[in-house]
């Protein structure tokens, strides 16, 4: 029964609340995942009370007029199997309009969405370990604010199904993120962002036109993070940065698979990523590691 539930919609005020459910559930939240997520869509975030207590949430973040994007789906545990996840998820799934509806479904889940309408489009994996770089290879990636937001926004949308200008201009900004570009012959060839987590550090995006390209900003990526007191300690000795690395690689660039196992990345879990209908088409050549599975 839900008599009770209350659904409305969540402020940042809820956050932590829903990161703390996040990090219990192994997800590895960002450390300032919330202000960036609420920046693209305040309206999408959604939580269910009992008694002003909150027990559920969703997110329906849209992104313009096509495409929408679902995450966050979760239950307090002593509070599963009432129907509470059900029902909040019917009472934010119409924020999305006629938009097309992606998700990132963990394998527990997949069948339910599948009979919620929701197709497979291809497995993500995520890969953890430990990197170091002592700073002297990556000097041809510079920091993302010479590169022009403009540029790096243009080639965003060659590696996501839809323009998020907002979303990426809090990303770049967000305490302890670290954004690289790697420009060649006076183009650029790719980008990344390293943001510090509730353990080690997430990679996301991670896109470049080559693997080659793809491991020197990874390198860098690394290399800008050695600062960050939270980021040592993990690596060989002596190394002028090193830690914890999380990065989430789709299944369909095989060059990214193999980057990851070169690394000595291992893979911890999977998701599948599922659409509702179309999307625009994404060079999946150039994605090695993928933004966030929570909003895309």
């Amino acid at each position: 029964m839900t008599d009770s539930l209350q659904i409305t919609r969540a402020s940042l005020a809820d956050w932590p609340i829903i990161q703390g459910w996040c990090a219990d559930e192994g997800w590895n939240p960002g450390n300032h995942d919330g202000p960036c997520f609420l920046a693209q869509d305040p309206e999408g975030f959604f939580v269910g009370r009992i008694g002003g207590e909150p027990v559920s949430a969703v997110s329906v973040v849209n992104y313009g007029d096509a495409f929408s994007f679902l995450g966050l789906y979760l239950v307090k545990p002593e509070f599963r199997g009432r129907g509470h996840g059900l029902a909040t998820w019917k009472a934010a799934l119409p924020r999305a309009g006629a938009r097309t509806v992606g998700l990132d479904g963990v394998v527990a889940q997949q069948d339910n969405y599948r009979k919620s309408g929701f197709l497979d489009a291809h497995r993500t994996v995520r890969h953890v370990g430990d990197l170091t770089s002592d700073g002297s290879g990556p000097a041809a990636a510079v920091p993302l604010a010479q590169a022009g937001f403009a540029e790096v926004a243009d080639y965003d949308a060659l590696c996501f199904p839809a323009p998020r200008a907002v979303f990426l201009r809090e990303w770049f900004a967000a305490p302890g993120h670290v954004g690289r570009a790697l420009i060649v012959d006076g183009r650029l060839v790719g980008y990344g962002v390293l943001r510090a987590a509730h353990d080690g550090h997430r990679v996301g995006p991670l896109f470049a036109d080559s693997r080659v390209y793809a491991e020197v900003i990874l390198d860098a990526l690394v290399a800008g993070a050695a600062g960050d007191a939270g980021f040592t300690g993990r690596g060989r000795p002596g190394a002028a940065g090193g830690g914890r690395i999380v990065i989430d690689v789709p299944e369909t660039n095989r060059e990214a698979l193999a980057m990851v196992a070169a690394l000595g990345l291992e893979p911890t879990f999977e998701v599948a990523r599922m659409y509702t209908g179309p999307v625009r088409d994404v060079d999946h050549g150039k994605v090695f590691g993928m933004t966030t599975l929570e909003l895309g």
